[in-house]
C-alpha cells in the first residue's frame, strides 16, 4: 500500500480504537466494562486463522511450480499469522484474568491455541534447519501442508466438541453482542485484516528484494571463481585497451 493509504488506515484505526471505548458495557460478560478487550482479541484471532489457512495454499503452489515467489508468500503469511496469534494469546490472557480471575485457566480454547502456536513455531525451525534455498523451501512447504489439518482442528473443531467444556462465551453466535458491539467489532476486524494484508504485501516485497540480492551475490561469486587450469576466459576490452594492444 502507498503512503496515503497507510495514513488513512492509521486514522481509521485511531477512530476505531476510540469507538471501542465509547461502546457501552456488555451485560453478557462477568465484568461488562472490560468486555471491550474482545474488540482486539477476536479480530486478531480471526485474522491469524485466515493467514494460517492461506500459508498452506501458498506452500502447495510452490511444490507444484517450484517458483520461489510462492515460498516467499507462504513465509510472509506464516509470519503475519504468528504475530497476530501472539496478540491473540496476549489479549486472551488479559481477558482471562479480568473475566475469570486467573491469567491462565487451562481452558480448552486457550490450550488448543497454545498448541497452534507451537506448531507454527516449528515451521520456522524447519526453515532454519536448511541452508540450501531449494531444500528449505520444499521442506517448509511440506511441513506447512502437513500441519494445516491439525491447526484447523485445534482452532475450529476441538473447542466446539460437545464433550469439551469451555469458559469462552460464543458471544457472536449466542447473541451476546448488541448492534453497537457488532458494528464496532466488524469494523475493527476489517481494519486489522486490511492492516495485516498491507504488512503481508510489504513483507513479500522485502522477500523479493532479498531473493534478488542473494541471486546477484551468487552470480558474482560464480564469476569470481578461479578458472580451472588450461581454461581461458574471454575478457571484454574497452576501445582504449584495444588501441593499446595494436
Amino acid at each position: 500500500m502507498k503512503t496515503p493509504t497507510w495514513i488513512a488506515l492509521g486514522i481509521l484505526m485511531a477512530v476505531g480504537t476510540v469507538a471501542t471505548f465509547l461502546a457501552p458495557p456488555a451485560p453478557a460478560f462477568q465484568v461488562p466494562d472490560l468486555a471491550r478487550l474482545v474488540f482486539f482479541h477476536l479480530p486478531c484471532a480471526l485474522t491469524s486463522a485466515l493467514f494460517f489457512v492461506s500459508a498452506p495454499y501458498f506452500a502447495f503452489r510452490y511444490l507444484r511450480t517450484e517458483d520461489r515467489r510462492w515460498d516467499l508468500r507462504a513465509e510472509a503469511a506464516m509470519e503475519i499469522a504468528v504475530v497476530t496469534g501472539i496478540l491473540t494469546l496476549a489479549t486472551g490472557i488479559i481477558f482471562s484474568k479480568v473475566q475469570w480471575g486467573a491469567w491462565w485457566n487451562w481452558d480448552p480454547r486457550q490450550t488448543s491455541y497454545l498448541l497452534v502456536m507451537f506448531i507454527s513455531a516449528a515451521y520456522f525451525a524447519v526453515r532454519a534447519a536448511y541452508g540450501d534455498t531449494a531444500r528449505r523451501a520444499a521442506n517448509a512447504a511440506a511441513y506447512s501442508m502437513a500441519s494445516v489439518l491439525p491447526v484447523l482442528f485445534l482452532i475450529f473443531v476441538y473447542p466446539r466438541l460437545p464433550m469439551v467444556k469451555s469458559l469462552h462465551p460464543n458471544v457472536i453466535a449466542e447473541g451476546g453482542f448488541d448492534s453497537v458491539y457488532r458494528g464496532v467489532f466488524y469494523s475493527m476486524f476489517a481494519l486489522v485484516f486490511v492492516a495485516c494484508l498491507g504488512l503481508f504485501r510489504f513483507r513479500y516485497r522485502v522477500g523479493l528484494i532479498e531473493m534478488l540480492v542473494d541471486d546477484s551475490d551468487a552470480e558474482l561469486a560464480n564469476r569470481d571463481r578461479i578458472a580451472a587450469p588450461g581454461v581461458v576466459r574471454p575478457v571484454a576490452l574497452s576501445p582504449e585497451s584495444r588501441k593499446a594492444t595494436k
